[in-house]
């Protein structure tokens, strides 16, 4: 399979424009609460007009974000008003526009998950974090796990596995002890849930470009769900995992906090 094209780097970018800002937040008053204080300091336009998207909360709302304009060519930048923030800023109101004008900006592809239900019904959907397969019963599954088209695992008896994106390898992955991966790093981890056997693997480490193809055993006996982020797909019987070569998004951090400090962070926490 044919390696990815490299993602522009933040050399490439020319200076963001802070012109017109455009403020998206959660649900909470605390996020509600900051959107119409910042709206009100710095103006509020629709998200189609923004040069930057300023999202409030947490990173649950940043994926939803991202999701949203993907493709779209206009840079995210979160800051944190909700309970989990590795994908934000810290929150402050003042010099917002001058900390914009000095962020650090990151392209990000995502996964393209296409999953194949009982029915023979296939379903896409795109992943920033990663996917991942769940077992649906008290039994365990069984998977066969295929990379570009040459079977590597005969059969996997798990509670499911993760494919996972060096955005997400500080999410589900990090908690299913998979490895945690530089952002710039042209690699994808895919990490065993709860393995049973083969009992030792510990999942491995693939070059962003290879495709996962992984078969459902037993499906009807051992159902499983796969998820791509928050979009879940139940009842699987195949699912093949590759990185989206025509969809990417925008990520801005703060240039004394940028992401790979964030990672440095994160793999030195003890």
């Amino acid at each position: 399979m044919n390696q990815s094209p490299p993602l522009p780097s933040s050399e490439d970018y020319q200076p963001v424009s802070t012109e017109r800002l455009a403020f998206v937040a959660s649900d909470t008053d605390e996020a509600q609460k900051a959107r119409l204080e910042l709206s009100h300091r710095y103006g509020n336009v629709p998200a189609e007009n923004a040069d930057v998207i300023v999202a409030l909360g947490g990173d649950g709302l940043m994926l939803q974000t991202l999701h949203r304009f993907m493709g779209s060519g206009k840079p995210i930048y979160g800051m944190n008003r909700g309970s989990v923030g590795f994908l934000m800023n810290e929150y402050r109101d003042d010099d917002l526009k001058e900390r914009l004008a000095r962020a650090d900006v990151t392209t990000i592809r995502p996964l393209e998950m296409t999953a194949t239900c009982e029915d023979g019904k296939p379903h896409t959907a795109l992943a920033i974090n990663e996917v991942s397969l769940l077992r649906q019963t008290s039994q365990a599954a069984r998977l066969r796990i295929s990379v570009d088209g040459r079977t590597r695992l005969e059969e996997l008896v798990c509670d499911g596995i993760i494919v996972a994106t060096p955005a997400g390898s500080t999410a589900y992955n990090l908690s299913a002890h998979g490895p945690i991966l530089p952002i710039t790093a042209q690699l994808l981890a895919l990490t065993p849930i709860s393995a049973f056997r083969p009992r030792r693997w510990r999942g491995a480490l693939l070059p962003n470009w290879a495709q996962v193809d992984i078969e459902i055993l037993d499906a009807a006996k051992r159902p499983v769900s796969a998820s791509a982020d928050h979009t879940e797909i139940r009842r699987v019987t195949h699912v093949t995992v590759r990185e989206a070569t025509d969809a990417q998004g925008v990520i801005m951090f703060d240039s004394d906090h940028g992401w790979d400090e964030r990672i440095l962070t994160e793999m030195f926490r003890y």
